[in-house]
Order: structure tokens, then C-alpha cells, then sequence
């Protein structure tokens, strides 16, 4: 099942919008804290000059590694969706590198990735909003793109 049938299917939940909501305050605040939400520091960090960040991703990412590997081998299931904790493999196509490669560009140019915009909106960067925008006229255009190979790969079959 995708996220977004996930979501939709456990949308009902009393607790699903408020801890949604509670999660991207905490992510939003451990962004700010971290200084990952300025793009100027970023900016410094992939300009090799500032390694603070380096330690804030890794430690994420080993938090994150442990948890993950943790649930998946317990055999749990998410409280809220019922769903079994497991691994989603994704194989290395066309699509995972360009969108690799343009949020790479896109992140080196602005400074800051969409999570952490969105946080720096929360600490006063008002500027933000044209990389916001510029995302979302982004993720339209991809989605359009994709309808449009979609469609014209399908087969045509005849009545």
C-alpha cells in the first residue's frame, strides 16, 4: 500500500493529525536548534568550511538506522496504521538519480532542503518562500511529467 493510501485509510485515528502535527513541531524545532534551518550555515558546511552539520546528519542518521533495524527486526507493527515495520527496497532507476541529482543542485543553490525550509519560514526567513514556491512548481511539473510518460507508455488496445 503507498503513504498516501496509508494515511488516507488511518486519517479516521483521533491521534494521527495531532501527532503528524507534534512531530513536525519537534523535527521543526531540532532543525532550528541544529542551525540546519539557516542556509547560510549550510551553505558553509557544503562550501567545506563548517563541519557542525556533518555530526548533526550523522547522528540522525544513526538514530534513525538503529530504530529502523530495531523494529524491523521485532516483528511489530505501527500502532496507528497496523502496518508490519519492514523494509521498502527501492531499485536504482532513471528516476531516483535526476531526483537525487536535482535536489542535490537544488539544496547547494538554496542552502536548505524542504524539511528545513519550511523550519526557517518558523525562524523568520520570510525570503524562504521563493524556494518553497520554486518546490512546489517543481513537484507539479514532476508529477505532470510523470502522468504524461505514464500515459503515453501505456498500451493502446482496441474494443
Amino acid at each position: 500500500m503507498s503513504g498516501a493510501g496509508i494515511v488516507a485509510e488511518h486519517e479516521g485515528h483521533p491521534l494521527f493529525l495531532p501527532l503528524v502535527f507534534l512531530g513536525g513541531f519537534i523535527f521543526g524545532i531540532g532543525l532550528a536548534v541544529s542551525q540546519m534551518a539557516r542556509p547560510e550555515i549550510v551553505l558553509e558546511f557544503l562550501q567545506f568550511d563548517d563541519f557542525g552539520l556533518l555530526f548533526v546528519m550523522g547522528g540522525a542518521a544513526a538514530v534513525t538506522g538503529i530504530t529502523f533495524w530495531g523494529l524491523t527486526l521485532s516483528g511489530r507493527s505501527a500502532p496507528m496504521t497496523g502496518t508490519q515495520f519492514g523494509r521498502r527496497l527501492k531499485s536504482m532507476d532513471r528516476d531516483v538519480v535526476v531526483g537525487g541529482g536535482i535536489f542535490g543542485v537544488g539544496w547547494g543553490i538554496s542552502g536548505i532542503c524542504p524539511g528545513a525550509a519550511y523550519a526557517s519560514l518558523g525562524i523568520g526567513n520570510v525570503i524562504i518562500l521563493y524556494g518553497i514556491a520554486g518546490m512546489f512548481i517543481g513537484a507539479y511539473i514532476q508529477g505532470y511529467l510523470r502522468e504524461f510518460r505514464t500515459s503515453s507508455e501505456s498500451p493502446v488496445t482496441a474494443d
